[in-house]
């Protein structure tokens, strides 16, 4: 049976089987934050909350076999560009609000694919929350 340390692919050995790992995913969830957000006169002089939910995969090969923290995408740097970018921004519309953040997940070349979910609560009389998701992958 191969070494299973001497693979060079996602291919693993286990119970004498081959498999292939996915690439891993990060999530981080209901990040909530406060920001100018719309185009009314009231939403103009005052922050609103607003909570992103952002799906992030890579290639964690590395770091899955070396257990090395320098190999492996920093999604707590990559959560403080979101905290500073939202914190700091106005934007009239969730599109642009979510296409920056989508441009922030996706930075890395180590990301593969990323999602991101923007949500305005109480935005609309009667329902919860209104949001916008976007969604990008590397060719």
């Amino acid at each position: 049976m191969p070494n299973v340390h001497s693979l060079k692919t996602q291919d693993t050995i286990s119970s004498g089987r081959a498999w292939k790992r996915n690439d891993a995913i990060i999530n981080i969830t209901d990040l909530r934050l406060r920001t100018y957000i719309g185009f009314n006169p009231e939403e103009l002089s005052k922050q609103q909350d607003v909570i992103i939910n952002c799906e992030l995969q890579y290639e964690a090969n590395e770091p899955c076999s070396s257990d090395d923290e320098t190999t492996a995408l920093n999604y707590k740097t990559i959560t403080k560009k979101i905290i500073g970018h939202v914190e700091q921004g106005r934007f009239r519309l969730l599109e642009k609000l979510t296409e920056d953040l989508l441009q922030i997940l996706m930075e890395s070349d180590m990301a593969t694919r990323a999602t991101v979910k923007v949500d305005k609560p109480h935005a609309l009389r009667f329902a919860d929350s209104v949001s916008v998701t976007l969604s990008a992958s590397r060719q």
